[in-house]
């Protein structure tokens, strides 16, 4: 059963001119550490955080709150998977929201899709309620 869809197109060059004018200060207040270690050490530094950027925007639609009720930026961050397909790894008030919407003897899947075709960048996201999984020996 899905829960929220949620996408953003976000252009690339704005990012990289945000990330010119404000630096550390723009990278800290939106990315996890994980994020910034992931775009960092990219040659394409602006589309990664362009991307990031793109998901988090869809996840806080796929939620329904936008940036308000207890969500905030780095409450959601772009993670792989063990096989490298991207997820949210959500906390803090997006957590809260997600486990709120999740149905009784559900769980959340967030299904992930970045892209990006310079100058553009685009997320979609997907929150899927599935059957709640039995831990492996129970």
């Amino acid at each position: 059963m899905i829960l929220g869809i949620g996408s953003d197109l976000i252009d690339i060059t704005r990012i990289e001119a945000t990330l010119e004018r404000y630096g550390r200060r723009f990278i800290e207040r939106i990315f996890t550490s994980l994020e910034q270690q992931k775009c960092e050490g990219r040659a394409a530094r602006a589309a990664g955080y362009a991307r990031r950027y793109a998901a988090k925007e869809a996840c806080s639609k796929a939620l329904g709150t936008g940036f308000r009720r207890g969500v905030y930026w780095r409450d959601m961050g772009v993670v792989n998977l063990p096989g490298g397909r991207p997820t949210m790894q959500l906390t803090g008030g997006a957590l809260a929201r997600l486990q709120s919407m999740i149905p009784p003897g559900m769980e959340a899947q967030i299904d992930v899709s970045l892209t990006d075709e310079p100058p553009m960048a685009q997320a979609i996201v997907i929150i899927t309620a599935v059957p709640r999984r039995e831990p492996a020996g129970g």
